[in-house]
């Protein structure tokens, strides 16, 4: 039960920041800065469940719809299956900014009829700058400190 709670809670936070952000969070150029708890992959895989449902709940929020809940979903999904096997921070963060930039990347050049390349760079930065730089300094920050392991 105490497991439960927390995939819930995490998925809860995900939706919340995605959704309370929305204006950096959603299009082209987003920096989703819930990506960064993607990175709970690393400490335990269960969490890519979570990260994953709350996801496909803040994409019910975004101007895309059902393409944008199938395919960011999916990128998420993918993202969270193979960071749970990378355990170095920085290197497992690379997923997520891949995974996205290809798959959120090719979605939005089909739905916004925009150069494949920019749409894959400029969410691929975005992953970057949420995922690789934050999320890594974050979770660096909070492993120094004995708080998450």
């Amino acid at each position: 039960m105490k497991q439960l709670t927390r995939l819930a809670l995490v998925a809860g936070i995900y939706v919340a920041l995605t959704v309370a952000l929305a204006p950096i969070s959603y299009g082209a150029v987003q920096i989703r800065i819930a990506e960064a708890m993607m990175l709970l992959c690393c400490f335990d895989r269960r969490y890519g469940i979570a990260l994953t449902l709350g996801c496909a709940i803040a994409n019910l929020f975004g101007g895309f719809g059902l393409a944008d809940i199938i395919i960011g979903t999916l990128a998420t999904a993918l993202a969270a299956l193979f960071m749970g096997r990378t355990k170095n921070l920085f290197l497992s963060s690379l997923w997520a900014v891949g995974l996205n930039s290809l798959l959120v990347g090719g979605m939005l050049a089909l739905m916004t009829e925009t150069p494949f390349w920019m749409n894959a760079l400029s969410v691929g930065v975005g992953e970057l700058l949420s995922v690789s730089v934050f999320g890594v300094l974050l979770f660096s920050l909070l492993r120094k400190k004995d708080w998450i392991k």
